[in-house]
């Protein structure tokens, strides 16, 4: 039993969300959530897919959005690299910020703590830093964790999803 102990204390908790707005979205979003399998990370719990419009332009193609409960031993870095390599497997292209794209993954919270750090030249913020504005993230976080409180802000998500502009409830749908 003692054992056992040792090995859930190694396991973090983590909520990722995945979204897609190019190609074949719910698609993109499977393999996405495979592909994260594939690498030792195991899905607890899984939202509904959320449609949502393209930010800032709205002529862009909607999105499909989700957030996942996982958990896994990889190290914040790590877990960062392979979710780097995931989307870059799925046809991910660097180009201009949002931009449309088959496949984005964002570490939303991981433990409960705070992070700060460069990774291969990329700058990792957990928890990240405008999830506390993104109805696509909200929505679907409080629903597989109604309990959530933003590491950083000390805020429920309810608390969270109430400050949300109404544009925000009108501009999203459960798919």
């Amino acid at each position: 039993m003692r054992n056992q102990g040792i090995l859930e204390s190694q396991v973090n908790q983590v909520f990722l969300s995945i979204g897609s707005n190019l190609g074949l979205k719910k698609r993109n979003i499977d393999k996405t959530k495979f592909l994260l399998e594939e690498n030792s990370i195991k899905i607890i719990k899984i939202s509904n897919i959320y449609e949502t419009f393209s930010w800032p332009d709205k002529n862009k193609p909607k999105f499909y959005n989700i957030v996942i409960k996982i958990i896994t031993r990889l190290e914040p870095s790590d877990l960062f690299s392979v979710i780097k390599n995931i989307e870059k497997r799925l046809g991910r292209k660097k180009t201009l910020i949002n931009e449309p794209r088959t496949c984005d993954i964002d570490i939303l919270d991981y433990n409960g703590k705070i992070y700060k750090m460069n990774v291969n030249k990329n700058k990792l913020v957990i928890p990240h830093p405008r999830l506390h504005k993104r109805n696509f993230v909200l929505f679907p976080l409080f629903e597989i964790e109604k309990n959530w409180k933003h590491p950083l802000k000390k805020t429920k998500i309810k608390d969270l999803l109430k400050k949300l502009d109404k544009s925000a409830l009108y501009s999203i749908k459960q798919i």
